[in-house]
């Protein structure tokens, strides 16, 4: 069911000033169709709860679509709004709300009731649609034009209520549209949107979710998590009594003083890498592409930064790690990391590429192979900052084994996308290359300063390692 609410914008008072960047074209909120989900409340599980004070995700998704802004509104508009509600039908998460209780009476859900919707935002924008998709230098706050707003969050009895996802599709006139995407993480994480968003491409291009319901996955909402006692313990280490009146998402505000950029690492280049590690380190546990590839990261970020201990945080999907398996339409987190922690100067020595792979493959063979199995008291709990806890913590977001570039609405492959979260904190995304799977393309946002050093020994090393 679609709600739509146009905004009227007033007419600007000087005749002469600049056109606004972007124009809201129209406001809805699209609800699954009627009657077709009943109401459901869903508990989170302690993967979960650990991203209840985190800030939202932001994801934003480029297609080359050479339409006018009328062409747009008559055509793209009602085929998005149509396929996201028939999408919601299946992921009715989506158009619901986080439940969190100021104290711990009652555990934090996922609640849809009838009549909950999403928020979709229509607008037209005048940036430079080209510069913008591009793998150069460009500055974070353009971007955030791009991004919703997740909405207030608003105190309800006992219990504070908070939008999970929002939706704004911007045309950039006879160039491309962008699709921004803002999602509370607590929900679920990377795979389970990039499942949503499989099942909205799809619906989208075919008009009904005959062709999905035949080839796709329906998402499982059975709670396959059930570890209750650390639950409560994940409870007890979140500071729930910051959900009082006054409660709101982190937003992201500019200006900014940060750049961000796309690094793409070759197939050739991985490979070199992984030859590397192998001749230098013949007994590591544990060598990847991925792995590698984030040992060359952090060290080429070590000499952007003027640190003195640094940890780097890798995400592993326990779903086919968890004993009983959790099947990959999972609805909900099931990501754990992996962290690996050096003093900067190590990283930025000579070897410092080595320290690097040595310090990640042997953490990861910790995690992936205790044999209590991965979330074992020892492996969720090490005291990893016995030493005190690192000046910077590198996160990384996304993994190359999700295909965002094979997220088609019946436009083509995206040109391009952006993680704009990573504006928040010290965090890269790493994701499958646009012109092969094979390679990767790493997003990194750092200081103008930060980001010339970043690239001048990101580039050094790509001279030197092949």
């Amino acid at each position: 069911m679609n709600h739509t609410q146009p905004l009227h914008h007033p007419s600007p008072k000087n005749k002469m000033a600049s056109p606004p960047i972007l124009a809201v074209i129209e406001q809805s909120h699209v609800s699954p169709p009627p009657a077709t989900v009943s109401d459901t409340s869903l508990p989170l599980t302690f993967f979960d709860i650990l991203y209840l004070l985190r800030p939202p995700i932001h994801l934003l998704v480029f297609y080359d679509l050479p339409l006018s802004t009328i062409q747009f509104t008559e055509t793209i508009v009602p085929n998005l709004k149509h396929s996201l509600s028939i999408t919601l039908q299946h992921f009715f998460p989506y158009a619901g709300n986080l439940i969190v209780f100021p104290t711990r009476t009652k555990k934090p859900n996922i609640r849809f009731v009838e009549g909950d919707s999403v928020k979709v935002t229509f607008a037209e924008c005048n940036l430079d649609f080209h510069d913008l998709t591009g793998y150069h230098l460009r500055n974070c706050d353009k971007f955030y034009h791009l991004i919703p707003l997740l909405g207030d969050c608003s105190k309800i009895s006992d219990f504070v209520k908070i939008p999970v996802f929002s939706l704004q599709v911007t045309i950039f006139p006879n160039c491309g549209i962008s699709i921004g995407m803002s999602t509370h993480h607590s929900p679920g994480d990377a795979a389970t949107q990039f499942n949503f968003l499989k099942a909205w491409s799809s619906i989208a291009r075919c008009g009904t979710d005959e062709s999905f319901l035949a080839n796709g996955t329906l998402p499982i909402y059975d709670r396959l998590v059930k570890y209750p006692e650390r639950d409560e313990l994940f409870l007890d280490r979140t500071k729930l009594e910051a959900f009082n009146d006054d409660y709101q998402l982190p937003k992201l505000s500019g200006p900014t003083d940060k750049v961000r950029s796309t690094f793409v690492l070759t197939r050739t280049f991985i490979n070199q890498l992984k030859k590397l590690v192998s001749t230098n380190l013949p007994t590591l546990p544990y060598v990847s592409s991925f792995t590698v590839a984030c040992a060359y990261i952090w060290c080429c970020l070590a000499h952007s930064r003027n640190d003195e201990r640094e940890a780097f945080v890798i995400p592993i999907d326990c779903r086919t790690r968890m004993d009983p398996p959790v099947p990959a339409a999972y609805f909900g987190n099931c990501i754990w990391g992996c962290v690996a922690i050096s003093k900067t100067t190590f990283l930025m020595g000579k070897e410092g590429f080595i320290e690097a792979a040595k310090l990640i493959g042997e953490n990861l063979h910790i995690v992936l192979l205790d044999k209590d199995g991965i979330v074992n008291e020892k492996v969720l709990f090490r005291d990893l900052f016995s030493d005190g806890i690192p000046t910077t913590i590198i996160s990384v977001s996304g993994t190359p084994k999700l295909k965002l570039h094979d997220i088609d609405f019946g436009w083509g492959k995206p040109k391009k996308f952006e993680k704009i979260s990573l504006d928040y904190g010290a965090s890269i995304s790493i994701d499958a290359g646009k012109e092969s799977d094979q390679d990767f393309e790493i997003g990194i946002c750092l200081t103008p300063t930060q980001m010339q050093e970043f690239v001048r020994i990101f580039n050094l090393g790509l001279e030197l390692y092949i």
